[in-house]
């Protein structure tokens, strides 16, 4: 005999349990498991009927279960109201997670697939020490000034596409990366 499938909201705790999600992740991760149960139970339904002695109507009977998307919706309520599902905290962890490797534009790119967005503080916190943090990726990645126009580009392009700004790129890599602003001058602009 088949176990049945673990509840939408027992499955939406075991993802919290493992890490922060945003509304929208965990919307999209349930809608997934929800479907696949549906089908499961439908494709079951349908063997039934089909077997020998199997009842038509208990088949029929299955296509009246209320839309899968409302019972998601009721399922991230539930959550969201009992604290369990809270979206700053994802931000938070997001930002823990990812400040010491990605710029602020990657972060709130990032963000933004989820629907959301940083509070102005804490974006100004990215801002503020986005140059030390840049520094210190490049320093971990590369250590030594670039040898050539093609090196330098390279490491351009790593820090770009950690979402740095071309203007903390170039502080970096002029510098060979000095993170204080003690250690590197402002630049003349």
């Amino acid at each position: 005999m088949k176990r049945p499938p673990p509840s939408l909201r027992a499955r939406a705790l075991a993802w919290l349990a493992q890490r922060e999600h945003s509304r929208a992740e965990l919307r999209g991760k349930l809608l997934r498991a929800a479907r696949a149960a549906q089908q499961c139970e439908s494709v079951d339904a349908v063997d039934q009927a089909s077997a020998p002695g199997g009842d038509a109507v208990e088949a029929g009977a299955n296509a009246g279960h209320p839309a899968v998307e409302a019972q998601v919706e009721q399922v991230l309520d539930a959550l969201q109201a009992a604290g369990l599902l809270n979206e700053q905290r994802f931000i938070e962890s997001r930002l823990r997670v990812r400040a010491a490797g990605h710029g602020e534009r990657r972060i709130e790119h990032e963000l933004a697939r989820h629907g959301l967005k940083l509070a102005e503080a804490q974006r100004q916190g990215l801002r503020d020490s986005e140059l030390q943090r840049a520094a210190e990726l490049w320093r971990r990645r590369f250590g030594r000034a670039a040898v050539d126009e093609r090196e330098r580009a390279r490491q351009a392009r790593f820090l770009a596409g950690r979402g740095f700004s071309g203007d903390v790129i170039r502080r970096v890599l002029a510098h060979g990366g000095a993170a204080s602003q003690d250690e590197v001058a402002p630049d003349p602009d």
